[in-house]
């Protein structure tokens, strides 16, 4: 197997780490293959220092059809342990992770995105969790999270109608970030990323992870749980080093130290 032909793609562009499900000819179906190709690219993501960030996409014409299905007829299962569905879902990393969606998200491909906090998609994207259709239940996420994605009403009717909605209407509804015109999704996705990369990495991470994790804290905690999060960052030498910066009207060198 070539690397042009893997099942996933991974390009450095540092600081932005960039991952494409490599599967055209299956509407990029998530196999046992690309779960690993995907988790192996979040734990990279995670543990190098020099990237701050990721974009999630998929090859030709669409995101990703969901569990590729004759795989899964021939035994295979698309988890990976401590990840879940498509090496992701169930532990999406601490980095930020924009999802690049040309074409159809639909099924696990949709919760896929909804694991994502960033979302790009081409004005022809359409997204949809469509299990019920097929006597199935979406379980890789996607009925916990899409309510947090959209009003209720809108994801009560997407999941018991299997239904699917253009990237305009999530984008009116607040889930879409960048609407683009078709074929010009990675390189929006890519540009954002850049935009969050700019920042201090530390305070990026500490950000989302109180964005993510403070919808759960009593409300008694949320102040001392935030402190807790945040001071470390604002006792680094990047704070420091952010400061220093803007009182001298430069570009910080950031160390995530």
């Amino acid at each position: 197997m070539t690397a042009a032909s893997a099942p996933v793609l991974v390009e450095r562009l540092d600081p932005v780490l960039v991952v494409t499900i490599n599967r055209p000819e299956a509407r990029n179906a998530v196999n046992s293959d690309v779960a690993q190709g995907i988790a192996r690219a979040m734990d990279l993501l995670e543990t190098e220092p020099a990237l701050s960030a990721a974009v999630l996409t998929g090859a030709g014409e669409n995101f990703c059809a969901g569990m590729d299905l004759k795989a899964f007829l021939r035994g295979e299962r698309p988890n990976v342990p401590g990840r879940g569905f498509a090496g992701l879902v169930e532990t999406p990393p601490a980095k930020p992770l924009i999802a690049a969606v040309e074409g159809a998200a639909v099924a696990g491909g949709f919760e896929i995105v909804l694991a994502a906090d960033l979302v790009v998609a081409s004005s022809s994207a359409t997204f949809g969790l469509p299990e019920v259709k097929r006597g199935l239940v979406a379980a890789a996420g996607g009925l916990s999270r899409l309510p947090e994605w959209v009003p209720r009403a809108v994801a009560l009717e997407m999941v018991l109608t299997g239904n699917v909605l253009s990237a305009a209407e999530l984008h009116r509804f607040g889930m879409v970030n960048r609407l683009v015109q078709p074929g010009q999704t990675r390189e929006a996705a890519v540009g954002l990323a850049q935009q969050i990369t700019a920042n201090g990495p530390l305070s990026v991470k500490a950000s989302k992870r109180i964005i993510t994790e403070s919808p759960g804290w009593p409300p008694s905690e949320k102040f001392e749980r935030t402190r807790r999060i945040a001071m470390p960052v604002l006792q680094s030498n990047d704070a420091r080093e952010g400061a220093a910066a803007f009182a001298e009207r430069r570009t910080p060198t950031w160390t995530a130290s």
